[in-house]
């Protein structure tokens, strides 16, 4: 492999990412955006590498205080960045412009006014108490251009070939880099992204040294990484493979439902019996009880997670009554006299995509329900889902920050898609509690509004709650100072070359 000797030389980080689509921060849409976006881009503020719990830290700016109200945000540039007051103004600007439209404008949606107070510092005003706003501060959507638009990161973009591999190189001129202990030395010199979308090629990729770096272990590949003890086998550590992780990953998998679709939108006893049918013992054993369940809409890794059994999970006796209170007795439509047929839309057309979905129109072919399976690629299934052109459709929400209100955001009819609420859920007394939530002084306050959302969601069920990924990565033994994270975009300017 010629390739892989060279890039150990170089110090070359390499992974497998699924293609990225967009570089401009207000355009991030995805993870696979994120994390480039956020080598090429400072944000105002970052998520601390290493903390656990999670907490925020100064990226290029850093928070001098809050007004006793909550309304409005002071802060001052980091002494060592180049960057002005007035760059991080034009860059939040950007993302507000209406003009503009971006995928991340809800970040922004309770933004009053930012004004620059000094040619380091300036404030954000809010319209309303929003206590999680901080947050949003570090995510990619705010990364901040320069006074031409030009990139302040960690590393700049040397090539990029759409669909098939992007280089970063690294920017010697960030100012983060001395700031860390050992002043940047020893960092990965280039970050390679490359697109390989069979799983079994990634895999012998990491296996041949070409790969430094595998997200998540593939189902299909499992037998081939762990042991019956959930531990990486010998003969695979022996060629310089390390397991990391194991916990529950801060994220939600869901089948969610188009409640503007006249089928599924108006009856909530038809949505209760799709959640019943769903076999997550089957569906666990499918990912080689690699998954953990989900019984709603914030999972147990985040506090005020409603930890109780779900009324509406897996049941096929219930799911065949709750059909029939819906008006599908056996699953027959009866206005064509045949089995009522209701289309999932998946984004990725990949082997493991496909299984799943044939898994999942075997739960439903129980109780009489025909599922179509509509396959498109990423970028066409998020159009597709932004425009509510799908009945069911199979995502994932990862958390951008450790709280309640970024998973029940989700549900807040304001966010309707192509906002966050991908569902367009409307529900006007989970709308009024969570505004109580976000206007609540106390977080013992606001725990009691985020519960009552919990529930509302939980009995209307605008989404099926799949499960939760162990979050288990795999990486070379070269790559040193890697610590498992729940948002790891950007680490990479974190990791060391690990010299032997």
């Amino acid at each position: 492999m010629t390739f892989a000797s060279a890039a150990l030389f170089a110090a070359v980080f390499t992974r497998a990412l699924t293609g990225v689509d967009s570089l401009d921060p207000v355009q991030s849409q995805s993870t696979y955006d994120s994390h480039a976006v956020h080598l090429l881009y400072e944000t105002p503020l970052e998520v601390d590498y290493r903390a656990r719990p999670y907490r925020i830290k100064p990226g290029a700016c850093e928070l001098l205080g809050v007004s006793d109200d909550g309304l409005v945000y002071s802060f001052r540039m980091v002494p060592s960045t180049p960057l002005s007051a007035a760059d991080v103004k034009r860059s939040i600007d950007r993302l507000r412009d209406k003009a503009n439209p971006s995928p991340g404008t809800w970040t922004m949606k309770n933004v009053k006014d930012v004004s620059v107070t000094g040619e380091r510092t300036f404030r954000i005003e809010l319209n309303s108490r929003q206590h999680v706003f901080p947050w949003m501060l570090t995510m990619a959507y705010c990364g901040i251009r320069g006074p031409n638009g030009e990139t302040t990161g960690p590393y700049r973009l040397k090539s990029w070939w759409r669909n098939h591999e992007i280089v970063f190189e690294k920017n010697p001129r960030w100012h983060g880099w001395a700031l860390s202990a050992d002043a940047g030395a020893d960092a990965f010199d280039e970050v390679r992204y490359i697109v390989v979308s069979d799983v079994t090629t990634q895999w012998l990729m990491l296996l041949n040294g070409e790969v430094d770096f595998l997200g998540e272990i593939a189902r299909d590949n499992w037998s081939s990484v762990m042991g019956d003890d959930g531990r990486l086998y010998p003969s695979v550590a022996e060629r310089g493979v390390k397991l990391n992780g194991g916990a529950p990953a801060n994220e939600v998998r869901y089948i969610g439902m188009n409640m503007e679709d006249p089928l599924l939108g108006g009856n909530r006893k038809l949505r209760q019996a799709l959640s019943c049918a769903f076999d997550f013992p089957t569906w666990r054993k499918f990912y080689n009880n690699s998954v953990c369940p989900l019984s709603g809409p914030v999972p147990p890794t985040v506090e005020g997670c409603i930890d109780e059994p779900f009324e509406y999970s897996f049941d096929i006796v219930k799911a065949k009554r709750l059909l029939e209170e819906a008006g599908y007795p056996g699953g027959i439509d009866p206005a064509t006299g045949r089995a009522l047929v209701i289309s999932l839309s998946i984004g990725r057309p990949t082997q493991d995509s496909r299984e799943a979905g044939e898994l999942l129109a075997s739960f439903y072919a129980r109780i009489g329900v025909k599922i179509e399976l509509r396959f498109q690629t990423w970028h066409a299934f998020l159009n597709s889902v932004n425009k509510g052109n799908v009945q069911l459709y199979m995502m994932a929400w990862v958390a951008d920050y450790p709280d309640p209100e970024n998973f029940l955001q989700l549900f807040y009819s304001k966010n309707r898609s192509p906002g966050p609420n991908h569902s367009c859920y409307a529900n006007p007394e989970y709308d009024a509690e969570y505004e109580k939530a976000m206007a609540a002084g106390t977080d013992a306050e606001r725990m009691r509004h985020w519960r009552r959302c919990q529930e509302i969601v939980r009995e209307d069920c605008p989404w099926i709650f799949t499960h939760i990924t162990k979050n288990y990565t795999l990486s070379r033994s070269r790559v040193g100072n890697y610590v498992p994270n729940d948002f790891p975009y950007g680490n990479e300017k974190h990791y060391r070359v690990q010299k032997k």
